[in-house]
């Protein structure tokens, strides 16, 4: 079921040059846009908000997207997944990847990162979950995920942004959340 539904977004690729330059730049060029968007929003949004402990806030987001950062490389080196273009001859990839697949560590960061910030504001949240999203998507259709990397990514970085924010607000006693 994993490669029918890789084959599936794959498919997608190599049809139009447009879509192709799309998918490049969701996949490879979006990330460090939606971490420029999430420092502005980080300095200078949540600190105008009154009452707000933004040192705390800024623990929780970078905390949770850097732990989720490397557990999926220790995961990487343990687990020992293939990526597409490895499995299958027929796959080209659109842009580059090295390494291992599982779990894919844009959808791990990204996603601790948008839940991070889901869990300090909801609607903004919901913008960087978007991001993950169509980040994680793109990368399966540029064939450098299967889909279990995606998914796989996206529930350990959002498991690790809420046990980050347990921890923040049940070990030590922090307003976090």
């Amino acid at each position: 079921m994993n490669n029918q539904i890789f084959f599936f977004f794959y498919s997608l690729a190599h049809q139009s040059v447009t879509l192709d330059e799309v998918v490049v730049f969701t996949a490879e060029t979006l990330p460090y846009v939606v971490i420029i968007l999430a420092g502005l929003f980080l300095l200078f949004f949540l600190p105008a908000q009154a009452g707000r402990k933004s040192w705390r806030e800024l623990f929780l987001v970078f905390a949770s997207s850097g732990v989720a950062y490397v557990f999926s490389k220790i995961l990487k080196i343990l687990i020992h997944t293939n990526r597409p273009f490895v499995e299958f001859s027929n796959v080209q990839v659109l842009g580059s990847a090295t390494g291992f697949a599982f779990p894919s560590g844009h959808a791990t960061f990204f996603m601790a990162l948008a839940i991070a910030i889901f869990i300090l504001h909801k609607k903004a949240g919901c913008v960087f979950i978007i991001f993950a999203l169509l980040i994680g998507l793109a990368r399966i259709v540029a064939g450098v995920h299967f889909p279990i990397d995606i998914l796989g990514g996206f529930i350990l970085g959002a498991g690790i942004s809420y046990l980050v924010a347990y921890l923040a607000k049940n070990v030590y006693n922090t307003n976090t959340v």
